[in-house]
């Protein structure tokens, strides 16, 4: 079993800049793809970028592209996530995955945190 834990969530200015880390423990997740996803209240839950086990390959919802960047430490068995350029639409409740695919839907994934809120002010 893999437990995923998320923190940095806070409230900031539209603009500013947050980081979201996500600590894996019992068994390592060297071999699993990362991801982050988001829900806000009422809508569904949102694929926000990922990274493969290697950290070879990444790949970013639109919305977030060149503003955040996903990166990983498997000595660590930590991934992060570097919010910059902030908007009040990226206000939710971000979730950190772990799964045997990368991939932008949810059913990729078999290990969740249990979400960090992110709130940005206008």
């Amino acid at each position: 079993q893999v437990q995923l834990v998320e923190s940095g969530g806070g409230l900031v200015q539209a603009g500013g800049s947050l980081r979201l880390s996500c600590a894996a423990t019992g068994r390592t997740v060297n071999w699993h793809a990362m991801g982050w996803f988001r829900q806000a209240p009422g809508k569904e839950r949102e694929f926000v970028a990922a990274r493969s086990w290697s950290g070879g390959s990444t790949d970013y919802a639109s919305s977030v592209e060149g503003r955040f960047t996903i990166s990983r430490d498997n000595a660590k068995n930590t991934v992060a996530l570097q919010m910059n350029s902030l908007q009040p639409e990226d206000t939710a409740v971000y979730y950190c995955a772990a799964g045997p695919v990368m991939g932008r839907s949810p059913r990729f994934y078999n290990y969740w945190g249990q979400g960090t809120q992110v709130t940005v002010s206008s």
